[in-house]
């Protein structure tokens, strides 16, 4: 017994295994209840009493050498298996799709950075707001149509809570808060009670800008303006500046600017030559005298401009709609060139 058993110690010292086909063969040959082991234990029973102890030591010395080469081999050849492949490695590695900002968060940031170079700072407010700071502090008059249901979204239906209509709000807080000179730019998500359609929304974002300080003219809204437009459309662009109407300021005008059509006629200028792009002011006195700013020492500018009509123009996209379908294929064609 005891040489039996030390024969089959010098065979496994040999014994190589290179696949787990081999190590399915050496299980069965070894570990199996007809296998090597178990005839092993089947003749110890017929030793004599004085035999048994010294087989008994060399057989459970065979049994855990055999299941520690078993199970050393069985972990090594499946982590191999694991790792085995058919691939080419010399091959490129599959493509991974590059994400990328939505063109809306694009166009207001490149907006936020050209003010910055201007000395504006950004300040943020709430969309739920009160008729005090959307309407009333703005000079909206009881009657204005912006005060009605089909114009404005109130919460629960009572005057005093709507979703804001416009980020002037913004501006009347910190007029309310911040000593002048103010120079600020407030973007914003707003909401209108608008049908939607190819050219509103009931839902877009804005970027209005103050700018509060003694002596503050026309002639410097003009500049800034100018700046920021020959800045985001380029240096050959024009502007120019009709008279319009905005309860708070006064005077008021809308800007347009010069089409890329140059003047020729296209459909995105439908056919005029130039693009209206925002809304602009000099600060009505009544606005800076309901935010405790004395309108015979302070003066100031607003304008104000809708990103998505900014983002029309610049990527010329014709329905504002697809801007907040969430598209795959109209967002990956603002991904990142690699």
């Amino acid at each position: 017994m005891i040489s039996k058993i030390d024969k089959i110690k010098q065979e496994l010292a040999l014994k190589i295994i290179t696949n787990l086909e081999e190590l399915e063969k050496f299980r069965l040959r070894y570990l199996s209840k007809k296998g090597v082991l178990n005839q092993l234990f089947e003749d110890f029973k017929l030793l004599k009493s004085d035999d048994k102890k010294q087989a008994g030591l060399k057989i459970n010395e065979l049994k855990e050498f055999i299941s520690e080469f078993y199970t050393t081999h069985k972990n090594n050849l499946s982590q191999e298996a694991t790792h085995t492949t058919n691939y080419d490695l010399s091959l490129p590695g599959d493509f991974q799709n590059i994400g990328s900002r939505h063109p809306i968060s694009t166009v207001k940031n490149e907006i936020n950075a050209i003010f910055n170079r201007l000395g504006f700072t950004i300040s943020d407010g709430p969309e739920i707001e009160d008729d005090w700071h959307v309407f009333s502090a703005l000079n909206f008059p009881p009657d204005h149509p912006a005060r009605d249901m089909q114009d404005t979204f109130f919460i629960n239906k009572t005057p005093e809570i709507v979703l804001r209509t416009h980020t002037s709000s913004v501006q009347v807080r910190v007029m309310e808060t911040t000593a002048p000179p103010i120079r600020m730019i407030m973007p914003g998500r707003v909401y209108r009670n608008e049908a939607i359609s190819a050219r509103s929304h009931c839902f877009f974002h804005q970027i209005e800008g103050l700018y509060i300080n003694k002596n503050v003219s026309f002639a410097d809204l003009k500049q800034t303006l100018l700046f920021f437009a020959k800045e985001f459309f380029g240096t050959s662009t024009k502007i120019r500046l009709r008279p319009s109407y905005f309860p708070f300021t006064e005077p008021s005008a809308e800007v347009d600017i010069s089409c890329t059509c140059n003047g020729k006629g296209c459909n995105l200028c439908k056919y005029t030559g130039w693009l209206e792009i925002l809304g602009c002011g000099m600060v009505d006195p009544n606005v800076l005298d309901y935010c405790n700013l004395d309108s015979k020492i302070y003066s100031g500018y607003a304008f104000g401009m809708g990103i998505e009509r900014i983002a029309l123009v610049k990527y010329q996209v014709k329905d504002i709609r697809i801007y907040s379908e969430n598209d795959v294929r109209f967002l990956s064609q603002f991904s990142p060139v690699l």
